[in-house]
């Protein structure tokens, strides 16, 4: 696989598609391949995956496409992973429930933490101490507390610690950082996003293996920190319904919008944000919410509100759309648009309850300051779209960038300062749901108030 390089981007004109609509133009992002030399046996990173489910096969899977990485070790809680991760990547891998077995050893340099949100703190501060850089999935807290602990982790032990929000790497958004700055859609002043789905295993409703037991599956060692309670398979695979051990959909989702909308407009975060919502659909048992929506004030820049909907009538969808006093830019998959609307540069006028002749001096005097620049109207909306490459990936980048950092020391593009303040700022929805309150927060100390 070609490694995508996110740093130039050449134009390409194309024919206005329907998506374009009016005047639009059709760009493509296109990456160039990196001119890297081969890498080295003796150059070679050795990773180890703790946390083998979904996400953590998916990290893993894309993680060995970038030139000089190897697997060596498997940590999971569940047989059936550590035994399906040796049929995927050889059985010469070594396997265990116990990841305090893989910080041990000396030959690996770096972990994945794929682990539920409740495990993220300790599995990333211990790996560090161990001497390994950690990746760690988003979000990077599940109590404010651990936010502290991990930046103070990384910065005491000199390990790289990136965290797993993949759009900070993502070409699309690095364009729509660029067109923002530009003045693209003038002055940004409100920001909505949106990700909604409408299937059972969108909604977390994943697959229970037939053999799941106390046997299979390491329940004391899963549960950790978590209130103790008989083995369940479905706490156990579906963890995510369940705030003991997940953060909902702020944790899973709203934290990927809070970490794009913050590379994009640089901005720290929030000062104070409100949310609302419910168990509307997916009434098993689960007590994180399946609908959320959560408005956040920005400091001086703009507002921003977020919806997550988990039974939304269509297929999934994930978008931001950036208004500003110019035109407005979306983001939707691979793609960014700008819509640039036109303004007039005149403020206009209401004097048709005036006399006639009152009529007639205010229009003398008026295009006397302000002369007819369009005679025939305003010019219609400019519409441009950039669209990466087929097959482009966010998150190959992302992972790429991080052993990139591991190699040559130098700041990870996704810190655990970024990764708090993304991660703090989306889980104010949680505290403002449970308390029915507005909720404080200070973007800069990274502290609620």
């Amino acid at each position: 696989m070609h490694e995508m390089n996110r740093r130039g981007f050449l134009k390409v004109t194309g024919a206005a598609s329907a998506a374009t609509l009016l005047a639009g133009k059709v760009h493509a992002l296109v990456a160039a391949q990196d001119e890297a030399a081969p890498v080295s046996a003796n150059d070679r990173i050795q990773i180890a995956l703790i946390g083998a489910g979904g996400q953590g096969q998916y990290d893993t899977r894309t993680a060995l496409q970038v030139p000089g990485v190897k697997l060596v070790a498997v940590a999971d809680c569940y047989d059936g992973r550590l035994a399906h991760c040796k049929e995927m990547w050889g059985d010469d891998l070594f396997t265990t429930r116990d990841y305090n077995e893989i910080l041990a050893r000396k030959d690996i340099d770096a972990v994945i933490v794929a682990t539920p949100d409740h495990w993220h703190k300790q599995a990333a501060v211990e790996a560090m101490k161990a001497g390994k850089d950690v990746y760690c999935e988003k979000p990077m807290i599940h109590l404010y507390s651990d936010g502290p602990e991990m930046i103070e982790g990384s910065r005491a032990t000199g390990r790289i610690l990136q965290i797993g929000s993949q759009r900070v790497s993502s070409m699309v958004y690095v364009k729509a950082r660029d067109l923002l700055a530009a003045g693209a859609i003038g002055q940004l002043n409100m920001v909505t996003a949106r990700w909604d789905r409408n299937s059972a295993i969108g909604a977390w409703d994943y697959t229970v293996p037939p053999d799941a037991s106390p046997v299979t599956c390491d329940w004391p060692r899963f549960l950790g920190t978590a209130p103790k309670i008989p083995f369940n398979a479905e706490h156990f695979f579906q963890w995510r319904k369940w705030n003991a051990y997940g953060s909902g959909v702020a944790g899973d989702l709203f934290v990927h919008l809070f970490s794009g909308t913050h590379f994009i407009t640089g901005a720290m975060g929030p000062t104070r944000g409100m949310a609302t919502g419910g168990l509307r659909y997916w009434k098993d048992g689960r007590n994180a919410p399946d609908v959320m929506l959560g408005l956040f004030d920005y400091p001086q820049a703009f507002n921003l509100s977020l919806r997550v909907n988990f039974v939304d009538g269509g297929s999934e969808s994930e978008g931001l759309i950036f208004t500003g006093s110019e035109g407005t830019m979306e983001i939707a998959g691979d793609s960014v648009s700008v819509s640039r609307v036109p303004r007039a540069k005149e403020p206009g006028y209401t004097i048709d309850t005036f006399t006639e002749a009152m009529q007639k001096q205010f229009l003398k005097q008026y295009r006397a300051k302000y002369p007819i620049v369009h005679p025939e109207g305003l010019p219609a909306a400019q519409v441009e779209t950039y669209v990466a490459p087929d097959g482009y990936s966010d998150s190959y980048d992302h992972l790429r960038n991080f052993f990139a950092s591991v190699r040559s020391r130098q700041p990870v593009v996704e810190d655990a300062v970024f990764g708090f303040r993304a991660a703090g700022a989306a889980l104010l929805s949680n505290l403002s749901y449970e308390r029915g309150t507005v909720v404080g927060w200070d973007p800069v100390a990274m502290k609620l108030t």
